[in-house]
C-alpha cells in the first residue's frame, strides 16, 4: 500500500495521459472483439495473469515471478494467431468507420419470446418444415452472425415461420437470436465433427450440435424428414420434444438472463392452462 501511494503522488500530467492511452487502446481492442467467441478467453487469460502477477508480488515468490515474465512475450506472440479472424474484422470496422458504432438495446420480454418459438417450432413440425433456431448466450456468435443476411427484427411465431418456408431465400440456415432480437438469418453454423449413428440425424442436427460444442449456445431443430422437435446444449441433444417440454426445458435455460422472465413464465403457463392452448398441452400430431 506504501509503495502504491508513493507511485501516486509522483505521477505528473503526462503519465496520466500516457495511462489514459493505454486504457483507451485496451477498451478498443475489447470493444471490437465483443460479440465472438474470443472474449471469455481473453477474460480468462486476464484474470490468470493477473491473479499470478499479484500472487508472486505479494508473496514474493521468485520462481512464479520468473515464470510470469517468461510468459508475457509468448503471450504477445500467440494472441495475434488465436485472434486472428476476430482482429482483421476490428481492423475493417476501423476501416469503415463502424469500430465503436452502437446498437440501440431492445428490451423485448422473456414471454413473448418464449411463446413465440414454442408455437413457430409446434407450427413447423406440425407441417414437416425444417427449421434451425440459436440462441446466443454468454459466447457471442458474431462470426455466425455475419454469415448470415442481418434483420434485427422483433421475434414472432410468424416470422419464424415465414423465414423457414422452403419457399422464401432464408429458410436455408439457422436463425440466430440475440438479446431478443432476431438478429440474422440463413447463417452458416459449424458442422459437429462427432459420429452420429443415428441416420436421422441430418444437416440441422450437425450443425446444431457443432454450435453448441463450441459455445454455450442452446439451439431448437425442427426434423424435415419426421417433424420432430429437437433441443441441443453442449454438444448434446434432447429429441423428440412436445410443446410442453421444449417450454419447459427453454424456460430452464432461459429464465435467469431477464429479470421478472420466471413470474412471466409462469403467467404465461397459467394463461394457456386456463385457455386450454394447444401449446400448453402439447401433444403429439
Amino acid at each position: 500500500m506504501w509503495e502504491l501511494s508513493w507511485l501516486i503522488e509522483r505521477l505528473s500530467w503526462p503519465d496520466l495521459i500516457d495511462i489514459a492511452l493505454v486504457a483507451t487502446l485496451f477498451f478498443a481492442l475489447f470493444y471490437a472483439l465483443r460479440g465472438t467467441r474470443a472474449v471469455p478467453l481473453i477474460r480468462g487469460i486476464t484474470a490468470l495473469l493477473f491473479s499470478l502477477a499479484l500472487l508472486s508480488r505479494l508473496v514474493r515468490l521468485q520462481a512464479l515471478s520468473w515464470l510470469v515474465t517468461q510468459i508475457l512475450p509468448v503471450i504477445l506472440v500467440a494472441v495475434p494467431v488465436i485472434f486472428q479472424p476476430e482482429l482483421r474484422r476490428a481492423l475493417e470496422r476501423l476501416g469503415r468507420g463502424r469500430l465503436f458504432s452502437l446498437t440501440t438495446p431492445h428490451d423485448d420480454s422473456y414471454e413473448h419470446i418464449l411463446e413465440a418459438t414454442v408455437v413457430a417450432a409446434r407450427q413447423m413440425a406440425a407441417r414437416k418444415i425444417g427449421a434451425l433456431i440459436v440462441f446466443e448466450r454468454e459466447t457471442g456468435l458474431q462470426e455466425q452472425i455475419e454469415t448470415g443476411i442481418p434483420l434485427d427484427a422483433t421475434v414472432t411465431s410468424e416470422l419464424l415461420t415465414t423465414i423457414f418456408d422452403p419457399n422464401t431465400v432464408l429458410h436455408d440456415g439457422a436463425v440466430i437470436i440475440r438479446e431478443g432480437r432476431i438478429a440474422a438469418a440463413a447463417c452458416v453454423m459449424p458442422l459437429t465433427s462427432a459420429f452420429l449413428s443415428d441416420r436421422h440425424l441430418g444437416l440441422r442436427h450437425r450443425a446444431a450440435i457443432g454450435t453448441t460444442e463450441d459455445s454455450d449456445a442452446v439451439a431448437v431443430v425442427v426434423s424435415e424428414e419426421r417433424g420432430r422437435i429437437s433441443i441441443t446444449h453442449n454438444g448434446r441433444i434432447i429429441r423428440d420434444l412436445e410443446g410442453e417440454r421444449l417450454e419447459a426445458i427453454l424456460g430452464a435455460f432461459f429464465a435467469h438472463r431477464k429479470s421478472g422472465s420466471s413470474s412471466a413464465l409462469q403467467r404465461w403457463r397459467r394463461r394457456n392452462s386456463q385457455r386450454g392452448s394447444p401449446v400448453a398441452r402439447g401433444g403429439r400430431r
